[in-house]
């Protein structure tokens, strides 16, 4: 996890689709997983896509901390990432195992699917996994604009070596979105698109 993903550069803007647009099948989805790096937009889009299809949107880092009552931040400083990343992974197989009829939107941390561990639980799953990106240097310009405290974040050297070590992973994911100077609506739209739900 690199810290909450709510994005300003990312507004919804008016005009967008309304909630009539949304698909009249989910072609037998069961959930639909965003994944990328910090800054990338996930929970933002995410919000949005899950208002469009009418399914519940659930951000994982979320559900850790409140499993937890504490921070990512937290768990980062007082316990280190080796056992955030444990809780993660626990988190994940969780979340998983109550997918049932109801197909639902997840959003997971900045390094989930880094973890070969977690890759292999969404693929064994089935589930779609959707890679949204964006240049290094925007998604580093979004980061610095929210002030809030992530604990991989670095300088913009330490943000780039850990991208570049990431993003093969990412490249794993089923689907690929260029989120570069785009709206939240405008993703949102993308990824229906690229599931077959329009």
């Amino acid at each position: 996890m690199d810290g909450p993903r709510d994005l300003p550069y990312m507004s919804n803007r008016p005009g967008g689709p309304s909630d009539s647009s949304k698909p009249a099948s989910v072609s037998g989805l069961r959930a639909v997983v965003l994944v990328g790096f910090m800054g990338a937009g996930k929970s933002s889009v995410g919000t949005a896509l899950g208002r469009r299809l009418g399914w519940p949107f659930e951000d994982l880092d979320e559900r850790i901390q409140a499993g937890e009552r504490r921070s990512i931040e937290e768990i980062f400083r007082q316990s280190g990432e080796a056992a955030f990343r444990r809780l993660e992974h626990v988190a994940l197989a969780s979340l998983i195992a109550e997918l049932g009829a109801s197909p639902r939107v997840v959003a997971v941390g900045g390094g989930a699917f880094a973890q070969a561990n977690n890759a292999r639980l969404l693929e064994g799953a089935g589930l779609s996994t959707i890679f949204l990106d964006a240049p290094v240097e925007e998604l580093f310009r979004r980061c610095r604009r929210q002030q809030v405290d992530r604990p991989l974040r670095g300088d913009l050297a330490e943000f780039r070596r850990l991208y570049e070590m990431r993003r093969p992973c990412y490249l794993k994911a089923r689907s690929y979105i260029d989120t570069a100077g785009k709206d939240v609506e405008r993703v949102a739209a993308e990824v229906i698109e690229s599931l077959g739900l329009r």
